[in-house]
């Protein structure tokens, strides 16, 4: 079976944890694992490969996760340069895949908290998958929710999907006993999907068909961004699971959740004994049935209730439980003060590894920046701004027109402006050190690249 990881999102409905470029698939919410690789490991035992359907801004992000994981499947991305929804997505895997693969298409920000019942579930959909239908999972309600599709189902036959229901209908549905929640996974061969596709919405098939061919399909898949613009954005709902008539639905009471917002979140996390969530950092005096998200930072309550604290760099939210549905509202506000906000974190993932500011202070700005491994970055100038690296872990090996030198924890160097320059982890920890820029502008485009070491964005 080849499991499908869909990496979507546009990462608003828990913002701030998560951002455009770092949406809530790749926040580790649990412990040290995000939803992303959570998903990689509740499936490594069913799968024989993977392939990853992500955007091509996220990828080295995505990489860096999947390999934390160290999954030893054979593993491949699909970047696209755009989301155009999951059809299009789901026809790339498919085409990337040979025709009578069963795939498993799970989205890569869900949580599923009954490993064993999600295998016999998984299972049931195969065998069904191996027959030439295209399966969806039907998750069992604990309640009557307005936010999610529906399916009406006897046994394992679809008898209709249902839209976002009303919450007297919602009502109706939870009391009826066949109806259940769309979860967004699916189970199908390769080919099954693709010939529905083709028959229900051949546009799509076709713009997908040719953006694919139109790829070095020998590494991982990167999807030119005129392709992908011509492909009509379509849900797998809409453009075939509605459609056809070869669907079929395995009931999973499987312990789902989408994570879709902060209540949905603090129903998942670990609580005290008086409600509250358990973080580090934290003090409660008399306070009870409160989400606490911080960091570093001692975040303290003192007779508070149903509050919603988020704590994170640059950003801090407080709401009301039952309120956090207005997150996408105060998104809409942030991106009209400060879009970047919005967009990204403090902390920014790059192929040879990340880096953190610190602090900006217009004509200087601090940074820590972490090398992996045997990776650099690549051979560079600036036109107006220098830069002084102290190294706090590791041994940094550095180039300065033409000079190669080392330089150890404790030692620093100067980069003055217009200097050729390059830094590279040649050793088997993490390169850490403080970057101190000065300038009169410290922009992005003032990086001047000599050569190019990466060839994915």
């Amino acid at each position: 079976m080849q499991i499908v990881i869909l990496c979507g999102g546009s990462g608003t409905r828990l913002w701030p944890l998560s951002r455009v470029l770092f949406p809530k698939q790749f926040v580790k919410l649990f412990g040290k694992e995000s939803l992303y690789q959570k998903t990689i490991s509740r499936n490594q035992k069913m799968a024989q490969s993977f392939t990853v359907v992500i955007n091509q801004d996220q990828y080295f992000m995505g990489l860096d996760q999947f390999e934390e994981i160290k999954s030893s499947q054979p593993k491949k991305f699909i970047l696209e340069p755009m989301g155009r929804n999951t059809a299009p997505a789901i026809a790339l895997a498919a085409l990337s895949a040979s025709p009578d693969d069963i795939l498993l298409v799970v989205p890569s920000d869900h949580l599923i908290e009954n490993q064993a019942a999600y295998e016999l579930a998984v299972n049931k959909a195969a065998e069904l998958a191996s027959q030439g239908k295209l399966v969806t999972f039907g998750i069992k309600p604990s309640y009557a929710e307005t936010g999610y599709g529906y399916i009406e189902a006897k046994d394992f036959d679809v008898l209709s999907f249902k839209e976002k229901p009303d919450a007297p209908t919602a009502q109706k549905y939870l009391a009826a006993g066949n109806y259940f929640w769309n979860s967004g996974m699916f189970c199908f061969q390769a080919k099954s999907f693709l010939q529905e596709l083709q028959k229900h919405a051949p546009d799509i098939f076709e713009q997908s068909m040719k953006a694919f061919k139109n790829t070095n399909t020998t590494q991982d898949v990167r999807i030119k961004a005129e392709d992908m613009l011509a492909i009509r954005s379509d849900s797998i709902d809409y453009a075939v699971m509605e459609k056809s008539k070869e669907v079929k639905v395995v009931p999973a009471d499987i312990g789902w959740s989408d994570l879709g917002s902060f209540d949905s979140l603090y129903e998942a996390l670990p609580k005290d004994a008086h409600g509250n969530t358990i973080a580090e950092n934290v003090i409660h005096l008399d306070s009870k049935n409160n989400l606490i998200i911080g960091g570093k930072r001692l975040i303290s309550t003192i007779d508070v209730h149903d509050l919603m604290i988020v704590d994170t760099t640059d950003a801090l939210v407080i709401a009301k439980k039952g309120s956090t549905q207005k997150v996408k509202d105060l998104v809409h506000e942030v991106k009209k003060r400060n879009p970047d906000m919005a967009n990204i974190h403090t902390t920014a993932h790059r192929p040879w590894g990340t880096y953190t500011m610190l602090e900006n202070g217009g004509e200087y700005r601090v940074n820590q920046i972490t090398v992996r491994p045997g990776a650099k970055l690549s051979l560079q100038f600036h036109n107006h701004r220098s830069e002084h690296w102290i190294v706090v872990k590791g041994i940094a090996t550095v180039t300065v027109d033409n000079k190669n030198f080392t330089i150890k924890k404790n030692e620093s160097t100067f980069i003055p402006k217009e200097c050729h320059h390059q830094l590279e982890n040649l050793e088997t920890e993490d390169l850490v050190l403080i970057e101190a820029q000065v300038g009169d502008y410290l922009g992005s485009d003032d990086i001047v690249r000599l050569q190019e070491d990466y060839k994915h964005p």
